[in-house]
């Protein structure tokens, strides 16, 4: 069947590229590349890697362009279209047992309650994809491609229960799909949410094992516990885990990590920071992480940043100026924000921080990462607080690429709200340190 060629408008030219030297401008459409139509941005990406090129573009006025590029391997064009897929959005196909997006609440903006279940985001934004719409040519583009890494949600590694964990009849049959991309050397990660008493205990062990088969290519799976808001009426019943069972999780973990380390030299499963602070049990240290496949995962997050502090820290001489601020997380990264203020304490001492604890009344006190707050407990839980002369918030509170929470809230209406100048820290240990040293006045 031929291919239908697809029209792909251009949305922006990136000053001084390519693109800009051959006078492309937004609202041109791309038609084919090599004389090949582009059916995504996986085509386009792989098209567009060569030397030399031919381009057929369509004009505003309709006018077809025929141009010749030469240029480096792997030189970009430096053009935006404006489907950054090049293609609609693939929407999940199954109806999983512990979907965060089933969990929330009614009367949300429209786009949180959209499952993508797309693997080009796999490869582009890190997103973790079920394989379940996932069709032979699609695999084959994998391939043919060599993309990767692949991002690759488990679950379990029983067909069976696959199939009733995400509600799809034909969730057991992608085990045949990874084996391909295994064989075909293409780099995976995986991840394992842990539901109690469903894909824990035996069924844990079984997954580990057979997961090390896959073994150079899989890189690392991590296992992270199945978040439970207070929005569950009619949902399967699913329990939060204890304190006693995060440390059989934690036991079976460290036991298969030893194992895979002395045979393969690879830790390959890792847990979830949050099985740590459940257990109350000290973070591993750096070196076992792998060099951190897993950190959107919150797999590392509480340890990387504990050494990018101290290493940032080491570097700087400290002073005695007088600084006055407030930071503001969820209830799992509290207790070591604090000890992190405390380290920074040692070499800048007339520093007074206000640390808080931010408790999630909007989807539940289950939910305790700092990624999941909301404007509105911002708001209600910060009023008539000692905030200094700042408020530093983490950028994951924030939807990525906006200035907006989660409920819609914006920073400037907290700011309006709590009468305070707010920071926003990204992730790094660096940014922490500066913005807290930082004189705001």
């Amino acid at each position: 069947m031929k291919r239908k060629i697809s029209e792909h408008k251009i949305k922006s030219i990136e000053p001084g590229s390519i693109a800009q030297e051959l006078e492309l401008e937004p609202g041109d459409v791309l038609l084919t590349v090599n004389g090949e139509p582009v059916e995504d941005i996986f085509d386009y990406h792989y098209l567009i890697n060569e030397e030399y090129l031919e381009l057929v573009v369509r004009k505003a006025d309709g006018e077809e362009w025929e141009l010749e590029i030469e240029k480096e391997y792997e030189d970009d064009l430096g053009i935006t279209f404006e489907n950054s897929l090049m293609d609609e959005y693939r929407s999940c196909r199954n109806k999983c047992i512990f979907c965060f997006i089933d969990q929330m609440p009614k009367g949300m903006r429209d786009t949180l309650y959209f499952k993508d279940d797309d693997s080009r985001l796999s490869f582009l934004q890190g997103n973790y994809v079920t394989l379940t719409n996932m069709s032979d040519h699609d695999i084959d583009r994998i391939i043919r491609y060599h993309l990767e890494p692949i991002n690759i949600s488990f679950q379990t590694m029983n067909p069976k229960l696959r199939c009733r964990m995400l509600n799809n009849r034909f969730a057991g049959d992608v085990f045949p799909k990874i084996d391909r991309l295994f064989e075909a050397g293409i780099e995976m990660n995986g991840q394992i949410v842990l539901c109690k008493g469903i894909n824990d205990g035996e069924e844990l062990e079984r997954s580990i094992r057979e997961l090390g088969k896959y073994i150079p290519h899989l890189k690392s799976v991590s296992v992270v516990p199945v978040g439970l808001t207070k929005f569950r009426e009619g949902l399967y019943p699913l329990e939060p885990f204890t304190k006693e069972d995060a440390q059989r999780v934690l036991k079976q973990i460290e036991r298969w990590q030893d194992y895979f380390w002395t045979k393969y030299g690879t830790h390959l499963v890792h847990a979830g920071d949050e099985w740590y602070i459940l257990a109350e049990q000290d973070m591993p240290e750096a070196e076992s992480y792998d060099g951190y496949l897993q950190l959107e995962n919150g797999v590392g997050m509480v340890r990387l940043l504990q050494e990018e502090v101290q290493e940032y820290l080491d570097g700087l001489k400290g002073d005695d100026g007088e600084r006055r601020l407030s930071i503001a997380t969820g209830q799992l990264a509290y207790p070591y924000i604090k000890q992190l203020i405390g380290k920074v304490q040692e070499k800048y001492p007339n520093l007074m921080a206000y640390v808080y604890e931010i408790r999630n009344d909007f989807f539940g006190e289950r939910i305790t990462v700092a990624g999941l707050i909301t404007g509105q407990d911002l708001k209600a839980q910060l009023a008539g607080k000692e905030l200094g002369e700042c408020l530093l918030l983490p950028c994951n509170m924030l939807r990525s690429g906006e200035n907006v929470f989660l409920d819609d809230v914006t920073v400037e209406e907290l700011e309006k709200t709590l009468q305070i100048p707010i920071r926003i820290v990204e992730s790094s240990g660096q940014s922490f340190v500066e913005n807290v040293i930082r004189q705001y006045k």
